[in-house]
């Protein structure tokens, strides 16, 4: 290193072309990701990180992107915000990460998010879709998922179709329990639908005793569920077992495998909107990448999470081809404006240098019999 940069100074000092080249563009190009990988909401992170891996795998096997490997790096917030200020920094001070990625909640996103603009560092698929990583626009937030208030409309659609007219709502008590029922009140309007009832459970807990009581109470149509899938599955367990028999729906970001996991026999029947592709489908290129993949690197289980971890990482992965071998955060964030609606297998992003929301796609999955997923 020494002797390169020796090597441009005497080139300079003789007027000639001085060295333009990166002396590291073959180091591995680094991104980071803070996430809950322990706590009650581990699974969360643990999927999505899982599809991640297995995709930037595949391009490191394959020579990765522009002849350089791409290295993520992880660590654990356990959905903690203020754990998640410490690893950002770290990543942006230690690690020089190009990019932050796949940061999971609301609360935790929302603390790293002045943190990343003040470094003017990608901020790469957070797995929430409240409006404040919308709006309004940043030009470091780059959203593969659809919003909760796209999720919150087409629950509120699905609903009205099969004749439901009164909503309960449990939400949890922080910023993404606030922005999922923000954007039911919105989304009830439309569809002349009312929220008779609602109810809180705190952050990492699962005690839905009195939410349980007032909701089954109150006996709405259906009761939207926006909280983990720890103290979702609770609250469907305790709300059956005192006879409440209408339907449950929740928000994509329970992570629907986490939550079917959680209510085993008791999760049949329970709706969720997602928002990527059906993970165990093969209609779609992508699907079938997907598949493929996952038999490649053996991992016999999947779902919905592990879809959008390796969807963000085949997006991200463009976004660095583009840029070029000398990938840096300034000309990542200018790529990736440049891919327009970009197909990544039969479902599209769209980024542009006004609208980095990627996606509005939202579709709705049901636990059927065994856990398995009706779509």
């Amino acid at each position: 290193m020494r002797l390169f940069w020796a090597s441009c100074a005497l080139i300079g000092s003789l007027g000639l072309q001085p060295c333009l080249a990166n002396p590291q563009s073959n180091e591995p190009i680094v991104i980071g990701q803070s996430a809950p990988f322990s706590g009650p909401s581990a699974q969360l992170g643990n999927d999505f990180n899982l599809g991640a891996r297995t995709y930037f795998q595949m391009v490191n096997e394959n020579g990765g992107v522009n002849g350089r490997k791409i290295e993520l790096r992880v660590k654990d917030d356990a959905y903690d915000p203020n754990r998640t200020v410490e690893n950002t920094n770290e990543f942006l001070e230690k690690d020089r990460v190009v990019a932050l990625f796949g940061y999971v909640g609301t609360s935790t996103t929302l603390a790293a998010l002045p943190i990343a603009t003040a470094a003017h560092v990608p901020f790469f698929a957070p797995v929430t879709g409240a409006e404040a990583l919308r709006q309004p626009f940043n030009r470091n937030v780059f959203n593969i998922r659809a919003s909760y208030l796209e999720e919150a409309e087409y629950i509120v659609e699905q609903l009205a179709i099969s004749g439901i007219k009164t909503l309960g709502v449990l939400y949890q008590n922080d910023a993404y329990g606030q922005a999922g029922l923000d954007a039911m009140v919105k989304a009830k309007a439309k569809r002349g639908l009312e929220i008779t009832v609602t109810a809180t459970v705190e952050r990492h807990s699962t005690d839905v005793a009195a939410a349980a009581r007032s909701l089954t109470t109150a006996r709405p149509g259906a009761v939207v569920l926006i909280s983990s899938y720890s103290s979702s599955a609770a609250l469907v367990k305790e709300m059956k077992k005192d006879g409440y028999t209408g339907q449950f729906v929740s928000v994509s970001f329970v992570g629907g495998k986490a939550l079917a996991d959680e209510l085993g026999s008791a999760g049949t029947g329970v709706m969720i909107s997602e928002v990527v592709p059906f993970p165990w489908g093969e209609a779609s290129p992508l699907q079938r990448e997907f598949a493929a993949a996952m038999r490649k690197a053996g991992v016999p289980r999947f779902g919905f999470g592990v879809m959008e971890g390796f969807l963000a990482a085949k997006t991200l992965t463009e976004g660095i081809r583009r840029a070029g071998r000398d990938v840096t955060r300034a000309s990542l964030i200018t790529a990736l404006e440049t891919m327009g609606s970009w197909d990544a297998g039969g479902f599209r992003v769209s980024f542009t240098p006004g609208n980095h929301n990627g996606s509005k796609a939202v579709e709705m999955t049901m636990i059927g019999a065994g856990g398995r997923f009706v779509h």
